[in-house]
């Protein structure tokens, strides 16, 4: 599997709408395929970047973890009677080297998955690189550091930052400089939120360096 990993300082941080943007941004690059392993609560984030994205069918991989009650995975499993498994989960990915992956977590890098597996163990055994979505207001710098902090001390590669709400430039140059990792984009809360107005944004202020690029890139034959 190849691709990135998304992830985020908290929940209900953006990951989706950022996943939205990631499949905008880089779709004409190679084939992408988005997947939203474990879901927990009612709300469909799969549908919602379907919509957002304006997905073909080839670029949803709808299989996984769906969990009714909105608490964190291993709770939600443990209310419906059942357990995540992780290496099975991952084994329902199907063989194709031509595909790119966008996977989106469940909450942040530490949210517990079952009784011994983190968020982030579910990160180095799909061994994808990392970007962290992140809000852009008062309290982001810490919430950041601590959480490229705890993928570094997991041997997990965060790539860059995705900051989402009102421009704070001092806030992206505090988690450029001391969390030495570039900030992707910052995305503004749109008055509609629109596949139209994430393509516009995403086509002109996403990644410009194309950092992502090599993530992307179609494979070799």
């Amino acid at each position: 599997m190849k691709g990135l990993f998304i992830t985020g300082t908290d929940t209900g941080i953006g990951k989706t709408i950022a996943s939205a943007a990631l499949l905008h941004r880089y779709r004409k690059s190679s084939p992408l395929r988005y997947w939203k392993a474990i879901q927990t609560g009612t709300d469909d984030d799969t549908a919602t970047v379907r919509r957002l994205a304006t997905c073909e069918d080839r670029e949803i991989f709808d299989d996984g973890i769906r969990l009714e009650a909105p608490v964190s995975p291993h709770q939600a499993a443990e209310l419906a009677g059942t357990r995540i498994d992780l290496t099975r989960l991952r084994d329902s990915v199907p063989a194709d080297d031509t595909t790119r992956w966008i996977v989106e977590g469940a909450g942040g890098v530490l949210v517990p998955v079952n009784e011994i597996h983190l968020m982030s163990d579910w990160m180095a055994m799909l061994g994808l690189p990392v970007v962290v979505v992140a809000r852009s207001t008062l309290g982001t710098i810490n919430h950041t550091l601590l959480t490229l902090e705890a993928l570094h001390s997991r041997w997990i590669k965060p790539v860059g930052v995705f900051m989402v709400g009102d421009l704070v430039p001092a806030n992206r140059a505090a988690i450029e400089r001391y969390g030495n990792v570039p900030v992707l984009g910052q995305m503004p809360f749109f008055n509609s939120l629109t596949a139209d107005a994430i393509a516009t944004w995403s086509a002109a202020n996403l990644d410009p360096k194309e950092i992502l690029a090599p993530y992307f890139a179609p494979a070799t034959p």
